[in-house]
């Protein structure tokens, strides 16, 4: 095997190929071009969505040009792989308001240049279509009893499938032979659950251009699938309890996210560095050999690096750090601010703790307190009637909450 190819299968970034020796033996004559696509069906990325474009970035790293294709176009359909119920449909100026703040997300983590990684939108070629066209042309190159025997439609058979969702599988086989015109792309990558869309583009290739197994053919195309990545205690990668761990540091805190790869299970340490950081293997399993708290601590050191930057990085640990085991520096804890008025003749500890956790009701707060897991500066509070005033706030008239063993809050009188 191709020893890039090698290198990935090491780190988890390999499930499913077309042809892993012919692959091998495309990647080993040169370079070659290979794409990873997204919809922007939200404001922001999150973490789960990050694992093909790691993947990107050690193909491009390696001599490799990527391409990173937002899905415009094709977000306007939706993707029923993985999804139990049809996708909410969005404008078409939400979906490239999106569009626009997910690329500058890529750029920040790849760092276009325009020659070895470069985004695309589908939307370029998919929103001026003529469908009658494009059934004559495309959608006679489809089986449908070939396209329903993929796990995607199987799944929503049973509970409805659109036809609108019916379609995405064409589309985004059409973006596969795009982009193979246009940049000269011959492999597609991405999770297990693309697979039959993959399959489907690498075929469509084949029909409309001409396919053969001579090496110098240059219409012989590719697809490659990682695993779905779970967590250990079965849940999706990616989920905290308040939802998705987003990029996008104004719905997921530079903290939280830190804190996020903190508190992961032992079991998915070493996983979790393989797939989310670019350190060598050697010191991955040199550095999960060792403490497994210290382990983690450097996990979500550098993932924040990499997704944030390293100041931001510096600032989350530092945060932690005080909150944790009172080193480091509050001023980088999750803070909120009180008015003196709402505390100088005193206020409720239900009443405190539900204006330190925007979206919490009063009622989540009283069972925190009830079940001993709030504290104000280092003492637990269990009677819901505790009153707290400024004079027990601590020497910098500040107020360090903890909500359960995990969360940390930060209490600044203005």
């Amino acid at each position: 095997m191709n020893s890039t190819l090698e290198s990935l299968k090491a780190r988890g970034f390999f499930s499913q190929c077309t042809d892993v020796e012919r692959l091998s033996a495309c990647m080993d004559a040169g370079p070659i071009t290979f794409y990873v696509g997204c919809d922007p069906t939200g404001p922001s990325l999150h973490i789960g969505h990050m694992v093909p474009f790691f993947a990107l970035r050690h193909l491009r790293n390696a001599g490799h040009t990527g391409i990173a294709l937002i899905g415009d176009g094709t977000a306007r359909i939706g993707d029923p792989s993985g999804k139990t119920e049809l996708r909410k449909m969005l404008s078409y100026a939400q979906l490239d308001e999106n569009a626009v703040r997910i690329e500058k997300q890529l750029d920040k983590f790849i760092g276009f240049d325009g020659k070895s990684a470069f985004a695309e939108n589908n939307k370029n070629w998919l929103a001026d279509l003529n469908y009658i066209d494009f059934l004559r042309d495309i959608g006679s190159c489809f089986s449908v009893n070939k396209m329903l025997s993929f796990e995607a439609y199987k799944m929503r058979l049973e509970r409805g499938l659109s036809f609108i969702e019916f379609n995405y599988q064409l589309l985004q086989s059409y973006d596969f032979l795009m982009l193979h015109e246009r940049h000269g792309c011959i492999l597609q990558i991405g999770g297990d659950d693309q697979w039959g869309n993959i399959t489907a583009g690498v075929d469509l290739i084949r029909r409309k251009l001409g396919g053969t197994t001579e090496l110098n053919n240059k219409h012989e195309c590719f697809g490659l699938t990682f695993p779905l990545i779970m967590r250990a205690d079965g849940q999706k990668m990616g989920k905290s309890e308040k939802g998705a761990i987003f990029l996008d540091a104004a719905l997921t805190s530079v903290y939280e996210f830190f804190q996020y790869w903190r508190n992961v299970n032992d079991a998915d340490v070493n996983k979790f560095f393989k797939l989310f950081t670019f350190l060598p293997i050697d010191e991955i399993d040199a550095v999960c050999g060792g403490n497994i708290n210290e382990a983690k601590e450097r996990l979500a050191y550098e993932v924040t690096a990499v997704i944030h930057g390293a100041e931001e990085a510096d600032n989350a640990l530092s945060g932690a750090k005080a909150a944790f085991s009172g080193q480091g520096s509050k001023a980088h804890m999750p803070t909120v601010e009180l008015a003196k008025s709402e505390i100088e003749s005193g206020i409720g500890i239900v009443d405190l703790f539900a204006r330190a956790q925007p979206g919490t009701s009063k009622s989540d707060n009283r069972r925190l307190v009830e079940q001993g897991g709030a504290s104000v500066n280092g003492n637990v509070i269990r009677d819901v009637k505790t009153i707290v005033a400024l004079k027990d706030a601590d020497d910098d008239g500040e107020f360090i909450l903890k909500a359960g063993k995990k969360k940390i809050i930060r209490v600044v009188i203005k």
